[in-house]
């Protein structure tokens, strides 16, 4: 029974996590060594000493939720407790929250700090995937199938807008939205969640309208177009990161040797780190990074359509689509397609809640691709072994006789 469950772990997908793990660690040493002496002045390996021991930590969780059966986390014991807990931790912040980039959205533990919005995401899928598994035979009744479930989405999603951290509360909607898609409602259920959704959006967009449209905001919109023409101010971001990938070009200048991380460009550790894989590494570093996120989110996808389990296959596509849109959001805005906005890149950058959050989630898809291997492979197999069985019972019987 145990060498059939080892048998069927997904180990292109383990595999894939562990070198794009690995290989972001190797970056957050070379990318944060200037920063981590000029700007914080700490040792040279700082963060890459801090993220190592995330990284060993995170381990221990991703092994764990492999392992962990994830079809316990639709029984009611397991998502009560965990919806209580997201709202109490995010309420929490409001009184001993710490600021950072302008969002009051960290616990200072001293050790670690801890992002509670970073853990909502995957507290958002399973309890989406839960629910909408379990409302299957009347997903499409509005009122019954389709809106109870998203009030714990409003709440989470209302909490952390008003830290302010719009991004992230964008990011959830988005992966929320992945999950209703293709939880088998039709079009017109959807139309009206998009509708219903409008008007929610609507009293807090007016509340927040200064925090919203800010002109520090405004300008992450009007710097696309030419961020050199204010490259000292609001272009300086983007302006650099463009010289970081300019300067880099098919080969790289090779690893430790990129110019920009030297002062120039900001945060080269964590929102722009994939900046500098193209500068040291060229188009070689950047097309292991995309491929590898590419390989973890279409596999998880395909998993996600193999699996005849509702929970596990929209398990499967929630995750899965987390991690693209993740991805998307922070190459689309270190490249200057949209606005930057602060989110890491999955497993390259450097920070211990978004790690923690990502071998969890990993960790979780893994152990649906094993039950669904399993599943599959040996339990289908077992009436065509019953059948055999029997009908050399029935030979066996006619000789006899």
């Amino acid at each position: 029974m145990i060498k059939k469950i080892f048998k069927s772990y997904d180990y292109s997908l383990i595999i894939a996590i562990i070198l794009l793990s690995l290989f972001g660690l190797v970056m957050i040493y070379s990318a944060s060594m200037a920063s981590a002496v000029q700007r914080y002045d700490v040792p040279s390996d700082y963060f890459y000493q801090k993220q190592k021991i995330y990284l060993i930590v995170s381990s221990l969780f991703f092994i764990t939720a492999a392992i962990f059966p994830y079809k316990i986390m639709k029984s009611t014991k397991f998502l009560l407790p965990m919806v209580i807990f997201s709202i109490v931790a995010l309420l929490g912040l409001f009184a001993f929250g710490q600021v950072r980039g302008n969002a009051q959205s960290w616990y200072d533990l001293g050790f670690i700090s801890i992002q509670p919005a970073e853990f909502i995401k995957v507290f958002v899928i399973i309890y989406l995937a839960a629910v909408y598994a379990k409302k299957q035979e009347y997903i499409n009744k509005f009122n019954h199938g389709v809106l109870p479930p998203l009030a714990y989405l409003v709440i989470v999603c209302g909490l952390i807008a008003f830290q302010p951290d719009f991004g992230t509360a964008i990011i959830i909607c988005l992966i929320a939205g992945t999950i209703i898609l293709t939880s088998g409602m039709n079009l017109k259920n959807i139309f009206k969640l998009i509708l219903l959704g409008m008007i929610l959006m609507s009293p807090v967009i007016i509340a927040l309208q200064d925090e919203i449209f800010s002109e520090k905001r405004k300008e992450r919109f009007t710097v696309l177009s030419d961020p050199f023409a204010d490259e000292l101010n609001s272009g300086f971001h983007l302006a650099n990161s463009y010289i970081a990938i300019g300067s880099g070009g098919v080969n790289g200048l090779g690893l430790g040797k990129s110019i920009q991380k030297l002062g120039y460009l900001p945060e080269s550790h964590t929102d722009f780190i994939m900046a500098v894989i193209a500068e040291e590494l060229g188009i070689w570093g950047v097309g292991f990074v995309i491929i590898s996120i590419a390989y973890i989110v279409l596999r998880g996808i395909h998993l996600g359509l193999r699996c005849k389990d509702p929970f596990g296959s929209l398990l499967a596509i929630g995750i899965s689509s987390m991690l693209g849109i993740q991805s998307f959001i922070n190459l689309a805005g270190v490249s200057g397609i949209i606005p930057l906005t602060g989110v890491p890149l999955p497993f390259v950058s450097y920070g211990g809640s978004s790690l923690l959050q990502l071998a969890i989630s990993t960790g979780i898809l893994v152990n649906v691709s094993m039950f669904v291997k399993y599943e599959s492979k040996y339990k289908q197999s077992q009436p065509e072994k019953q059948r055999k069985v029997t009908h050399q019972e029935g030979n066996l019987y006619t000789f006899r006789s």
